[in-house]
């Protein structure tokens, strides 16, 4: 008797202690986001001048292709501005423990396209400026958007069950 109520509360604690881990894991998470999402709007402001300053100092290429490199990079970061505000949705509904709604679904799908297209936005760079980096940065996002779908259907699904056994109950 003894012994299950010593076990039963040993089992709480790691309960709660994973909880309390997985609540810094999701701030600290939050957290990130949030600077990457504003950090990232700073570096679309400033991508004319930096990309003007490493054309001079850091490669001909870049000087010589300026305006072509400045419409993928631009483009491809309002793209990367748009995936991170909706991962920062999408850890609202983490943070209320409220996961599986329909705008997750829409937010994923919002993110694979945005994947897609940086995707584009790298095979046209490829070009005109043709690095091994931009074919790892093609098929790093190609397999972001095809992730994203994918989770996109899982989550959909799960929606569906969850709103069927809402119903049923």
């Amino acid at each position: 008797m003894l012994c299950d109520i010593l076990t039963s509360t040993n089992k709480t604690l790691k309960r709660k202690e994973k909880a309390m881990r997985e609540e810094k894991i999701i701030k600290f998470t939050k957290i990130i986001l949030d600077i990457m999402y504003f950090s990232g709007m700073i570096v679309v402001v400033t991508l004319p001048f930096t990309l003007k300053l490493a054309g001079e100092y850091y490669s001909v290429a870049i000087a010589q292709n300026y305006y072509k490199m400045l419409v993928v990079f631009a483009a491809s970061s309002i793209f990367g501005i748009f995936i991170l505000g909706q991962l920062r949705k999408m850890m609202k509904t983490v943070i209320c423990d409220d996961c599986f709604v329909w705008q997750n679904v829409k937010s994923l799908e919002i993110m694979s396209v945005c994947s897609f297209s940086i995707s584009i936005l790298f095979i046209l760079k490829v070009f005109f400026v043709p690095t091994p980096a931009t074919l790892i940065i093609i098929l790093v996002f190609f397999i972001a958007a095809l992730f994203c779908i994918v989770l996109s259907c899982v989550f959909r699904q799960a929606i569906n069950y969850k709103e069927e056994n809402d119903l049923t109950i």
